[in-house]
């Protein structure tokens, strides 16, 4: 009975302190236990919507120069929403409702680190740094369609070059050594039958660097391409045409074509949002026809200088003509450009990356 009075005695006291108002203890004391509190349960986050890249401009990077000249018709339209005679296909897609977000660099390394590093979706290249990239990349692009081919011009200050045999005993000033020039001069060579080793080539650092040389006279044969070659012929009146390595490269007989310039896509965009890849092709392939035409050509090279892609719209309308603008995409693009890259790699198989790209390189064919 006594300890159920004691136990009782101390409930009791238990009671009271926990009833009486008790002051603040300015620290906690260290031997309290702390008051098991009922957790919180977390309010859930909403779950973020995914971006609606259907409403998203596609971001499209094009070069100053000749692989950007095609697309000043539809970044015009782009821009300014201008009227234009489409082809069905191209209004078919104008119709879905893409949008393109363009811009103008002058280095292909720009285009080769936003497509890289996902800021940009479609991409105009110099045909030997797609095949590179693709490499590089383990497939992260593909080649969607050609837009130039040519390009190249063997310019003189006289009247003896006439046939690329005509340059032995002749100095040659150039730009583009280890890269697509060198190779393409020395397998046309080969072919026309002259002897490289008795061609003085002297290789310099940029087309400026030439273009000077023969605007002023101090070079007399030189290899340039558009509109760089343009612009010497504009300042020169006594340089000419020589020859036009493009035409050589079709009579020689060479394999496939001079394919120049192109138009890559990311193989994760092309994969997730195939539709916008296509609309931009019609699209583009509408642009590229219009550039060309000559019924076009004032507006044209107002357009070039317009969107920075050739500085002045006088340059623009000399070398309109001659940068070999074209659109060749699925069976009609592998076949043209198989052969330049078997040429390229029997030069050097790191020109276009290490080896020949395979069949996965291609957007939209199937072998």
């Amino acid at each position: 009975m006594r300890k159920r009075s004691l136990l009782a005695l101390a409930l009791c006291l238990a009671l009271l302190t926990a009833c009486s108002p008790k002051e603040p203890d300015p620290t906690p004391a260290p031997t309290a236990s702390p008051t098991a509190e009922a957790t919180p349960t977390p309010t859930p986050e909403p779950t973020p919507e995914p971006t609606p890249t259907e409403d998203e401009a596609v971001r499209v990077a094009m070069l100053k120069g000749p692989t950007g000249l095609g697309a000043a018709m539809m970044m015009n339209d782009s821009a300014n929403a201008a009227q234009y005679d489409w082809s069905p296909e191209a209004q078919q897609a104008k119709e879905r409702g893409v949008s393109f977000d363009f811009s103008v660099l002058g280095d292909p390394q720009e285009a080769v680190a936003g497509l890289s590093n996902g800021t940009i979706d479609i991409a105009a290249l110099p045909t030997n740094l797609a095949s590179t990239l693709y490499h590089k990349l383990d497939g992260g692009v593909q080649l969607a369609c050609i837009n130039t081919l040519g390009t190249l011009y063997i310019l003189e200050n006289g009247e003896e070059v006439n046939s690329l045999k005509d340059l032995e005993g002749k100095t040659v000033y150039a730009y583009g050594q280890g890269a697509n020039p060198e190779y393409v001069l020395n397998y046309l060579l080969e072919l026309e039958g002259a002897d490289s080793a008795k061609v003085d080539l002297q290789w310099k650092g940029s087309t400026d660097e030439v273009a000077a040389l023969m605007a002023s006279g101090e070079a007399q044969v030189c290899m340039l391409p558009v509109p760089a070659a343009t612009t010497v012929l504009m300042q020169n009146d006594t340089v000419r045409t020589a020859v036009d390595l493009g035409e050589v490269w079709e009579s020689a007989g060479a394999e496939g074509a001079l394919t120049m310039g192109c138009v890559v896509v990311r193989t994760e965009f092309a994969q997730s949002q195939p539709e916008a890849v296509d609309a931009f092709l019609a699209l583009y392939a509408d642009s590229i026809a219009w550039m060309a035409d000559p019924a076009n050509l004032e507006t044209a090279a107002q357009l070039a200088e317009t969107y920075g892609i050739v500085p002045k719209a006088a340059v623009a309308k000399r070398a309109i003509p001659d940068a070999s603008l074209c659109y060749l995409d699925g069976g009609d693009m592998v076949e043209a450009i198989q052969g330049y890259y078997q040429v390229l790699y029997a030069a050097d198989p790191k020109s276009i990356g290490g080896s020949i790209p395979d069949g996965a390189f291609y957007y939209g064919f199937e072998s």
